[in-house]
């Protein structure tokens, strides 16, 4: 039946190219987003697997500044320990030195002093964002000689925890404030064996020469004071090998984390990425559908006027 009010054929024509101008919308926008999944409404699914790994994606970029100021903090500590202990050995020739009779271990005490002055100023320098590991004062509250240095992220069950690389400083402290625990440059030594003792009699940090005599038992405190000043050598090295060891595993975190990165990034990709060959192949021949459509719809159109010819 041909009818004047209703025009099936342009209808029908009229929703194919309605479709086909929604298909070229959303093909439009993906091309221009580069996004096949821009919003929540194109999959629900992968857009909010996707804002959850952009979020630990933005989190692990957090922990990549992190670790770049832990590694910035233990090459702070490690570049003053390292020159700390070649100052110490220097104090250590100056005390060989001193052992030869008839010096005048004044003099020789006058550059010890300068030496151990410059120790202390070091290891008070030694500071970064307010973090000093070889300067402290183990008494006061919130101390804490194991440090943090955030490494990672995990999400387990929906819920996220922070990890984190502890390091321990009481190893590498060279001056404490704490009288109850002292560095290694100011706790009391041994006056012959040199070694840490509550009950010592010298410092590295402190120890004079400048009224030892050459008589035998002067000369058994000078031999004291160079193997605590050996064994203060030894101790530091062992603190710079802690923090060299640190400095080692953190460089492997930062490594690990931007791989990490790369990785999510190359999930989040798979899930809302636009294929553009796949899309600009589509934009083709939609465009040419769309043309076709609107072809249609005029000839559906046009059919109506033949009814005119059955009025003449």
């Amino acid at each position: 039946m041909s009818s004047i009010n209703t025009n099936v054929a342009a209808m029908t024509a009229l929703r194919s190219l309605t479709a086909t101008n929604q298909a070229l919308t959303q093909t439009q926008s993906r091309i221009s987003s580069g996004l096949r999944v821009a919003t929540a409404s194109d999959n629900a699914a992968y857009w909010s697997i996707a804002t959850t790994m952009r979020s630990d994606k933005s989190s692990l970029s957090t922990v990549q500044d992190a670790l770049g100021l832990g590694a910035a903090v233990i090459d702070v500590a490690y570049t003053a320990l390292d020159e700390a202990k070649n100052i110490v050995t220097k104090i250590k020739d100056k005390l060989v030195a001193a052992a030869q009779p008839g010096l005048d271990r004044g003099k020789i005490q006058t550059e010890i002093g300068e030496l151990q002055a410059q120790l202390s100023g070091m290891a008070a320098s030694a500071t970064l964002q307010g973090q000093n590991w070889l300067s402290v004062d183990s008494s006061a509250a919130g101390y804490n000689a194991t440090k943090q240095v955030v490494s990672s992220i995990s999400r387990a069950g929906g819920s996220v925890s922070v990890q984190t690389i502890s390091i321990n400083t009481s190893s590498m402290v060279l001056f404490d404030t704490n009288a109850a625990a002292n560095g290694i440059l100011d706790s009391s030594r041994n006056a012959t064996t040199g070694v840490v003792d509550a009950a010592g009699t010298f410092t590295v940090g402190s120890l004079n020469i400048s009224a030892l005599t050459d008589s035998t038992a002067d000369m058994a405190i000078l031999d004291g004071y160079i193997k605590g000043a050996d064994r203060a050598i030894t101790e530091m090295a062992a603190g710079a090998t802690g923090l060299g060891a640190a400095k080692a595993r953190i460089d492997i975190q930062q490594s690990f984390v931007t791989s990490l990165m790369d990785a999510i990034e190359g999930g989040i990709s798979q899930l809302v990425d636009a294929d553009m060959n796949e899309e600009s192949t589509r934009l083709q021949a939609l465009q040419v559908k769309q043309q076709l459509g609107i072809q249609a719809l005029s000839i559906a159109n046009s059919s109506s006027q033949s009814i005119l010819s059955l009025f003449r």
